[in-house]
């Protein structure tokens, strides 16, 4: 049978094609409900969320520098906990908790400012302003997506907040960190 000419071919023709390639593709997806239907912003259970015991693991933590262990509100959930090194020779620990709301992350180095922060961040914006919390400077950076990241020196040791948290979130947790 010799083929046809494709100049005969019209909408109806790319239409019964695309069914059988949606009936091909869709049939295996929705008997095995490997794929969702969720219209508008993404939603986050909090209860589906990792938990983390941050505070052991801080106590816990190896590093050449004394790590503090703030004391948070009991509403924030620790879910992440992790360290590591700063390239090229600093360490860090992370500690990071959801707040009712949001995230916020508490990251305490020996590394330099500009690595530290191009690390946490992914990248070194300019400052954006300076904040006072308790006496202690915390100068602010541009963060990921919409956050901001807060860093200061105490005794020794750089102190790293980030997340989408409220400011007021940020000042509780700088606060906790210094006190």
């Amino acid at each position: 049978m010799a083929p046809g000419n494709r100049l005969t071919h019209g909408p109806r023709d790319i239409l019964l094609s695309l069914l059988a390639l949606l009936l091909i593709v869709g049939t295996p997806l929705l008997l095995t409900r490997a794929c969702t239907f969720s219209p508008g912003a993404p939603q986050a259970d909090p209860a589906s969320a990792p938990r983390v015991d941050v505070t052991a693991g801080l106590s816990r933590a190896q590093a050449p520098f004394r790590v503090r262990v703030p004391s948070v509100p009991a509403a924030w959930q620790g879910n992440s906990y992790s360290s590591g090194r700063v390239d090229p020779n600093g360490r860090v620990v992370r500690a990071g908790w959801l707040t009712p709301e949001h995230f916020i992350q508490l990251s305490q180095s020996d590394a330099e400012l500009t690595d530290l922060v191009a690390a946490e961040v992914g990248t070194l914006g300019l400052a954006k302003e300076a904040v006072t919390v308790d006496g202690t400077q915390w100068t602010v950076f541009p963060g990921r997506r919409d956050e901001l990241a807060w860093v200061a020196d105490v005794s020794g040791v750089r102190l790293l907040i980030t997340g989408n948290a409220t400011d007021a979130d940020f000042r509780l947790l700088a606060a906790a960190a210094t006190g």
